[in-house]
């Protein structure tokens, strides 16, 4: 059976209004429920709260980075069954190097096209929940 995404929630965190704006559109175009933060303490917050199916966060944050939400929600059993996603300019390598480290199912380097993040929203949904 198809994976009924208008069912699903992505939480999306970023400091980057404009980058914020533009992954929870790539999010609604899916048809998922979209809750947003602007910084780490509150990504993981809303991920306790909310329990989302996909994560999506930019790794450079104030407060607490993406690296430590992801590691954080990696440690929180309720949270098992969570796909992450990680957005970072920080460079290729080091973020494909690191990312796994953390617990991310993928990682995607900024600039990032929308059609790719849209695809592998897709990709770690069907993945963890379909």
């Amino acid at each position: 059976m198809p994976l009924d995404y208008s069912k699903l929630t992505i939480l999306v965190a970023d400091d980057d209004f404009e980058i914020l704006a533009l992954v929870a559109g790539c999010a609604k175009k899916l048809g998922c429920r979209v809750v947003e933060a602007n910084d780490g303490e509150e990504a993981l917050k809303l991920a306790r709260e909310v329990e989302p199916h996909l994560v999506v966060l930019d790794v450079m944050m104030p407060g607490m980075s993406g690296w430590e939400v992801c590691r954080a929600i990696r440690e929180d059993m309720s949270l098992e069954n969570t796909g992450i996603i990680m957005l970072t300019g920080i460079g290729e390598r080091l973020n494909e190097m690191t990312s796994p480290l953390y617990g991310a199912d993928e990682h995607l380097d900024k600039p990032f096209d929308l059609d790719e993040l849209t695809d592998l929203m897709r990709t770690v949904l069907e993945r963890r929940h379909g």
